[in-house]
């Protein structure tokens, strides 16, 4: 049964022992405070087909719509920010046209593995305080963090679509706990975007067909995660050296000079996956792969999605020296490596 513990005093406690594990951002919001712009916003995203080859946000989408749709006990929800920021420009690498751009999130431990154990501290400390029942949630669930986080006040979405705070700027992990506790509710974000283009602006795949809005078929990110076929030559000629993922609209926004570098030791880049080789890469195989990205979310797409990216930053590297690593590669055992190396090594004989 729930304790008589009084709201007030419960939401600070739940601030100040979401700080002491960790957690840079702590925010606060209630389930009957979600109004359906939400569901309205999923429904024309996904209307337009912008969703592309994720099938996952058609089947679940009913239960996306609404925290209750989810779980209908939920009163009170905690949104959690965990700050990522990189040490340095995360720009920098699109230079080095010989090695490999991941993007800044994938470089350290798997954040799901890190959020997921603080979320469950903190939820477990909470069961424990006031009796309320608690469910955690990371972006694997069916909940639309970021409009949660917003509702919560620890940033808002800004025109590139990703959440922004004033603290820590574009560089947060969101973790949410759900919870049969009612919680005052914090004063949700307001947008502080103002005229600023540059997330727009920079989109090398012009992704945003409008501010606040994206086309998720024409975002790196999704074309080197989500998508597992052939990339067409437009996009793969576009994406440079990102094999995995894309900071280019995150790294360009003005809030960022707010931001500080990552005090989690878990997330900080380790020296394998910062710029690494794509000559080394590229002679992976699958145990190798899962050796080396154990432990990361980059293991998340397989060895053949991995090396079908590489492939394209390979074709775009404009090295003659990598031709023969590329032609070795149109003989890989998996279909989409030997397509996509044969259009790369097409590119890259052209440059």
């Amino acid at each position: 049964m729930p304790r008589s513990v009084d709201t007030t005093d419960l939401k600070e406690l739940i601030r100040q022992q979401a700080l002491a594990e960790g957690f840079d951002a702590v925010g606060f919001t209630s389930a009957d405070r979600i109004g359906p712009e939400l569901a309205q916003r999923l429904d024309e995203f996904m209307a337009l087909k912008r969703h592309g080859a994720m099938q996952w946000l058609e089947e679940k989408a009913e239960r996306r719509r609404h925290p209750n749709a989810l779980w209908p006990e939920a009163r009170g929800i905690i949104a959690l920010g965990l700050n990522y920021g990189p040490e340095r420009n995360p720009l920098d690498v699109l230079a080095q046209t010989d090695r490999a751009a991941i993007s800044v999130y994938a470089q350290g431990r798997d954040y799901h593995l890190v959020v997921k154990k603080k979320l469950k501290s903190l939820a477990g400390w909470l069961h424990r305080q006031a009796g309320n029942e608690v469910k955690v949630f990371v972006d694997t669930a069916p909940l639309m963090e970021k409009p949660l986080s917003v509702a919560a006040g620890i940033g808002w979405q800004g025109k590139h679509t990703n959440l922004v705070s004033r603290d820590f700027g574009s560089w947060l992990f969101l973790g949410l706990i759900l919870t049969t506790a009612e919680i005052a509710a914090d004063e949700a974000e307001t947008d502080h975007c103002g005229s600023c283009s540059n997330c727009l602006d920079i989109c090398p795949t012009q992704a945003f067909p409008a501010p606040y809005q994206l086309d998720a078929r024409r975002c790196i990110s999704y074309l080197t995660i989500e998508y597992d076929g052939v990339i067409a030559d437009d996009f793969a000629s576009a994406m440079g050296n990102r094999i995995y993922g894309c900071d280019d609209c995150l790294a360009v926004c003005p809030w960022n000079k707010f931001a500080s570098s990552a005090r989690e030791i878990a997330l900080h880049s380790r020296p394998e996956l910062d710029a690494p080789l794509l000559r080394d890469l590229a002679t992976l195989d699958d145990a190798g792969f899962r050796e080396r990205f154990a432990t990361t979310a980059v293991k998340r797409v397989g060895r053949d999605r991995f090396i079908r990216n590489v492939c394209i930053a390979l074709g775009n590297s404009g090295d003659p020296a990598l031709r023969p690593v590329l032609e070795k590669l149109t003989q890989d055992s998996a279909e989409v490596v030997r397509l996509q190396a044969a259009q790369a090594l097409k590119r890259l004989k052209a440059a």
